[in-house]
């Protein structure tokens, strides 16, 4: 092709898509679509994906190294069955049109009816399955958060099994109860981005699964220690730079609500981490960093619920008191009560989600955002009642539901694995692979001299 042949190709190219712009322009004004507020919810669903390889770093870190590996498939795991179940048939038992206050209708199965044009009732200027596709981030990553409390021990095929049936018959209510139209919503429980749905109903339900499951082979007569805190440290980086838009896209627009939420989570998640640590360097004499990441993490599901709500002065506040409170939960409540929740799923999303909940009813303002409502703290009692029924509800529904299920495969299957395969780890002895390459492996991938 010569070389004025080339100019007149991509001239015509150009001029084509003059020609064509336009037209996508109105399409997307017809719509009511705004462009600006679509691509940040997509940004923000991105953000919120990359929370749960996040999750799995900061989860993977704290394991054995023996089990690093198994942690990382869990919420790879989570992410593919999430991605799936919630096309099929989640997104419409949590948005669906209501029915009974309780759970949506099935008028979205398989995305029927989930399409390029806005949703009204969720988001008037985005395309229905921008909102969709946010919210199946939200539903990917709390379920991804229960692994934390039965970590290293959990059989994969009985995890596939569990993680389908939780997020359909305990995630999708809940969700619905409060953002979907149902009956927590009408009497006014506030969840800007997911203290009772996302926090408390996973942190609960890890810690029942903790107690059903039992306490990991050697708990209580060896210390087990993280055995990559650079690995945690990165995983908390991610998960703090996911929670933006996690907490910032709930506003479902590039506005001041979005801004004011950004804002609010950076500040709590800095207050929770220097009073974590501040309480620590009390009680045991030296700051740590695994305390700094803690505390940051429980600042940052502090604020979730909050996030549109209260004004950064109060941001600093809830962050500084949910540091000592999550920290006292993970050093002195499982101490007390000899559970064993792995990776203090319970002790910072189960406890620092019910502080944030119960804090929303009390520095919540409508000066901060006219659409909310005023807490205790502005003289509503009513909204802060409200707040702990959505708590004591949430604890009720996620603890019984969690159980059933589990006894109910229990019945099919044992839950754990078996001593041979928890003391060889789970890498090997599940899908027969060694992080650190320092397992002898057989021929079928299996550890030499392990008993499956």
């Amino acid at each position: 092709m010569s070389f004025i042949s080339r100019i007149l190709s991509v001239a015509g190219i150009a001029m084509l898509i003059i020609m064509i712009a336009p037209s996508y322009v109105l399409a997307a004004q017809d719509l009511n679509i705004d462009p600006g507020n679509t691509a940040f919810i997509l940004i923000c669903a991105a953000l919120v994906w990359v929370m749960t390889p996040g999750l799995a770093l900061f989860y993977g870190g704290m394991v054995r190294r023996k089990n690093v590996l198994s942690i990382l498939m869990q919420c790879f795991a989570v992410i593919a069955l999430v991605s799936v179940q919630w096309v099929l048939i989640g997104y419409t038992l949590a948005f669906g049109p209501d029915i009974g206050s309780f759970i949506g209708g099935l008028d979205y199965l398989g995305f029927n009816g989930v399409g390029i044009t806005p949703s009204p009732e969720y988001a008037s200027t985005v395309p229905h399955q921008v909102f969709a596709v946010f919210q199946l981030m939200f539903a990917i990553i709390t379920t991804a958060i229960i692994s934390g409390a039965f970590a290293e021990r959990m059989r994969f095929s009985v995890f596939v099994a569990f993680i389908l049936l939780w997020v359909t018959l305990v995630y999708t209510p809940i969700a619905h109860w409060v953002w979907g139209g149902g009956w927590l919503g009408q009497l006014g429980a506030l969840d800007f981005a997911g203290g009772t749905v996302v926090h408390i109903s996973s942190g609960f339900s890890g810690l029942v699964a903790a107690l059903v499951l039992g306490k990991r082979l050697g708990k209580g007569r060896e210390t087990i220690m993280p055995h990559n805190l650079p690995m945690t440290v990165l995983g908390a980086a991610l998960l703090w730079i996911g929670w933006f838009g996690f907490n910032a896209g709930s506003s479902l627009a590039a506005d001041g609500i979005a801004g004011l939420a950004f804002l609010t989570t950076n500040t709590c998640a800095a207050a929770g981490l220097i009073s974590w640590v501040a309480t620590e360097w009390i009680t045991q004499g030296k700051p740590t960093i695994f305390g700094a990441v803690s505390g940051g993490i429980a600042g940052l599901v502090a604020i979730t619920p909050a996030a549109g709500f209260v004004s950064p002065v109060s941001a600093i506040a809830m962050g500084f008191m949910v540091g000592p409170i999550c920290y006292l939960a993970v050093s002195r409540l499982k101490e007390k009560f000899a559970y064993d929740d792995s990776l203090d799923a319970f002790g910072i999303h189960g406890v620092g989600g019910t502080f944030g909940a119960l804090a929303t009813g009390i520095f919540a303002s409508t000066a901060v955002n006219p659409a909310g409502a005023d807490g205790l703290l502005f003289g509503n009692v009513g909204q802060f009642g409200v707040q702990v029924l959505a708590v004591l509800v949430t604890y009720l529904f996620a603890g019984v539901m969690t159980f059933l299920i589990l006894k109910g495969l229990s019945l099919l299957s044992s839950l754990r694995v078996s001593n041979t395969e928890e003391e060889a780890g789970l890498d090997v002895s599940l899908h027969g692979e060694d992080a650190y390459n320092q397992a002898e492996l057989g021929g079928d991938g299996q550890i030499l001299g392990l008993q499956s």
